[in-house]
């Protein structure tokens, strides 16, 4: 075999050297690692992460300050947050939990998966302030009833009056996999006690359906299929601000409203833990605060520049908030709801 000569090999060389210059300038063009941002991922509710609702605004605004990339997971409901985290453990690749509410933080805390946060709540105008330091509120409202005054021209005024007309047309949602269903669950029990089973009893002879999530139900409202639905106090100003319509209504209840306050919390391992603590104080910014009337159609936690909508003059306010403690729905969430399960299905 002929060898090669000097030539040869020093212009081979230099053809590996030219190969592997090029090579490595392609991987560094075209190589994820190089030029991928810094990922957020945010476990939510579908609503919440949906076009119509206040995510895209929220990731524009925070994607902006952060040079990252900001993914919302979305999924069917506020109680199925906490379910993926809890399936998935110590492996998730959330780094935030965002649309638990108070009667989920209890379960939330205990699970062992959140980490505490270091941001300023003292601006939070909820009654009473918010001094928690594992959850950052983030939105706050009240559940109602609501129906469409042209059609209904003798609405309920109590909550009494919605389980004992029966000739009332109502539509809730499941305490199991959605949050405001948990509000009803815990507003009846706040008002009947001992005899909450009776009334689950009395209202399933006139319940049209209990539904998945919130989106359904009052989907079905709108088409016409019931009387009322249980939504939120500020759900009339949507119709207002969005539509122009002013015919849908949110029902008195003379026994008073049960609240609702959403929340977020850092995973304790979070993929991104840096992202996470930002993300945890833009919560409270005017990016995020300012999405929250007209996205999600929710009352803000802090005090805005810009007044809210005219719209949400109208709100029904609450004659008497009804609460119960944090720590009693903890411990009897599950009874509760086996109580409901029973009561509506005899």
């Amino acid at each position: 075999m002929k060898k090669p000569s000097t030539f040869t090999l020093f212009k081979a060389s230099l053809f590996k050297a030219s190969l592997f210059t090029l090579s490595a300038s392609l991987i560094m063009t075209l190589s994820p690692v190089a030029s991928a941002k810094d990922t957020l991922n945010v476990y939510t509710y579908d609503a919440f992460a949906s076009d119509w609702g206040p995510g895209p605004k929220i990731k524009e605004n925070f994607e902006k300050e952060c040079d990252c990339e900001l993914n919302f997971v979305a999924l069917d409901s506020s109680v199925g947050i906490l379910s993926r985290a809890q399936l998935e453990g110590k492996s998730s690749q959330a780094d935030v939990l965002l649309g638990l509410d108070l009667n989920l933080m209890e379960a939330a805390r205990k699970s062992g998966l959140l980490a505490e946060h270091d941001v300023n709540t003292s601006a939070v105008t909820i009654a009473g302030g918010w001094k928690d330091r594992t959850f950052v509120p983030f939105d706050q409202g009240n559940f109602a009833f609501i129906y469409n005054a042209d059609t209904l021209k003798t609405p309920p005024t109590s909550l009494k009056d919605v389980i004992d007309n029966h000739n009332l047309r109502v539509i809730y949602q499941d305490p199991r996999t959605s949050t405001p269903g948990l509000g009803m669950l815990l507003w009846v029990k706040s008002v009947y006690g001992n005899d909450a089973a009776d009334a689950w009893s009395r209202l399933a002879s006139h319940t049209v359906t209990v539904t998945k999530s919130w989106s359904d139900a009052y989907g079905l409202f709108l088409k016409g299929e019931a009387d009322v639905v249980l939504s939120y106090t500020t759900s009339p100003a949507y119709h207002i601000v969005a539509e122009g319509v002013n015919k849908y209504k949110a029902a008195q209840a003379s026994e008073g409203l049960y609240p609702q306050i959403e929340v977020a919390a850092m995973m304790k391992d979070a993929p991104n833990p840096a992202l996470a603590k930002r993300f945890m104080h833009f919560i409270l910014e005017p990016g995020f605060q300012s999405t929250v009337a007209t996205g999600n159609w929710m009352l803000p936690v802090i005090p805005l520049k810009d007044a809210l909508p005219a719209a949400f003059d109208s709100a029904l306010q609450p004659t008497k908030v009804l609460t119960l403690p944090a720590a009693d729905v903890a411990k009897n969430r599950k009874a509760w709801v086996n109580e409901w399960l029973e009561a509506t299905t005899r």
